[in-house]
This record gives C-alpha cells, structure tokens and sequence, in this order.
C-alpha cells in the first residue's frame, strides 16, 4: 500500500519500547506519530491524532491496555487498529475478544511482527476501500433518492449506477388511456392511500402506485417530501410561510397552499434558501 500507518507506541518499559521502535524502523510502510509511557497519556493521544495503528502493551500502571481501549470506545473517535504487545500470554484470548487485530509475545520476533503487519496493510486496505465506497454510495444516494442498501447491493452485483437516469415524463394510465405527463410539469404530489394524486398543469391525475415507488422517478434536487404523504416540485414554490401556531405552509406559484410537517422542515427551509 502506498499510503503511510500512522503508528503510536504505547509501552511504560523505555527498553522494550525502544526495540520495538528499532525494528518498525525497518518497515517504511510505518510512521511513528508518537509514543507513551502509560495509559492516560495514550487515551489522550489516541483521541488528539486518530491514529490507523496502536502496538499497547496491557500491562501498565494506572491504566492497562484494556482500559485504554475501553476508554477510547466511549469516546466519538473512531477507534484504531491494535496490537496488543505483552510479555505474558494469559492475556491473548482476552485480547482477541476485544477484536484486537494481533497479538505479540515479548522478546518480539522479527518474523512474527513482519506477519502482524502484512495483516495491518490488508486490513486498513479493506477499511479505506470500505470506506471510500460508503461516501459514493451517499453521494449517489444523495443526489438520486435511492436507498443506501439498494445501491451498495447493485454495486455488489456489478450493475451501473448513476445520478442522471430519471424520466422526462411519466405515464398514467387512466379510464383506458394512457397520459404522458411531463414531470417539470408536476407541481405537487399526494398520496391517498394506494393512489398518487399528480397535480400538474391545473390538472390531477390518479396513479396507482405507492410514494416510495414514485420517489425513484423523480430527482430529489427537484423534488422533495414535505409531509409523510406529499412531495412537491421545489421548482413551483413561490413561497415558505410561517403561521403562529408554529407550522409552516408552502405556497406554490398556482396559489395553492400545502402544510410542511414538523419532521421535514428544517430540510425545506434549507433547500428553500439555496435556491
């Protein structure tokens, strides 16, 4: 891996820390951030620089590796890789339990420490590729309204997805005909139980589907729940309107008046605003 594991040494022997830092220098992949003496000082380091990598000897004065970890896991850092390092190994089924990802016996083995680290390098590989495809799947999520789950199982399936797949115009089937309505068109959408009203062009129009399902057809830039039963066309609002009661009204272009719930306001007044 390219990327540097920034790496802290926390270890209250000065010799054993010391030969443990000699032989990370011979690794170039490893960037030593810092070192500590006991546990307080590493809980403080820890949560300061997030490091991608923690070799914590458990036994120490005050605070012991456990501790520590214990400690760090309260906190809303995101916890590092660890590696415990002891000189007894009583601890080891412990150590595991508490999901270290190594677990190394004092003198430490040259050989033995070289595998614990080809394990760090794939397991922080597998971390930052996990994590770079969770901020595309909530950016696709975000500009398309697509459930996160949805897009990370057709990624899974190697199927393609964009943000620019949405129809210009949706088809309406009614009394034997079928409307091809342009959604610019649409101003307003409400729900009645299994059936969409589309109100568009001073028309309404019944569609008999359910507002998730229409929710994947329209671009969540343009359109936008304001109630748990209604989605509005941000493009037709003319106005955010607040009453003394506390509730808020949208007032569209056609004059038509529509209430925005408590749980979806905050959203419009800031989609609102940055228009």
């Amino acid at each position: 891996m390219n990327e540097k594991i920034r790496t802290l040494v926390v270890d209250d022997e000065p010799l054993a820390r010391r030969g443990l830092l000699v032989r990370l220098a011979q690794f170039e992949q490893i960037e030593i951030i810092g070192e500590c003496v006991n546990g307080r000082d590493a809980v403080e380091v820890i949560k300061r620089e997030q490091p991608d990598l923690v070799f914590l000897d458990i036994q120490m004065p005050g605070l012991n590796g456990f501790d520590v970890l214990r400690q760090v896991s309260q906190s809303d850092v995101p916890m590092p890789l660890v590696v415990f390092v002891t000189a007894y190994d009583q601890y080891a089924i412990r150590a595991f339990e508490v999901r270290a990802l190594d677990y190394l016996l004092k003198p430490l083995d040259e050989e033995r420490l070289a595998q614990a680290l080809a394990r760090i390098s794939e397991a922080l590989d597998e971390q930052r590729e996990k994590s770079q495809q969770n901020k595309l799947v909530d950016l696709v999520a975000e500009m398309t309204g697509e459930d996160c789950e949805d897009i990370l199982r057709r990624l899974a399936e190697g199927q393609p997805i964009t943000a620019d797949n949405y129809p210009e115009h949706i088809a309406i089937k009614e009394s034997g005909e079928i409307t091809r309505v342009a959604i610019s068109a649409i101003e307003w959408v409400d729900a009645a139980g299994d059936y969409m009203c589309i109100h568009a062009s001073n028309e309404t129009h019944i569609l008999r589907r359910t507002m998730k399902e229409l929710e994947k057809e329209l671009n969540p830039k343009n359109f936008q729940r304001i109630h748990r039963s209604a989605i509005v066309n941000l493009n037709q609002v003319e106005k955010l309107c607040s009453r003394q009661n506390g509730e808020y009204h949208l007032v569209l272009h056609n004059g038509e008046e529509l209430k925005v719930s408590r749980s979806y306001k905050d959203k419009i007044k800031q989609l609102i605003l940055g228009r």
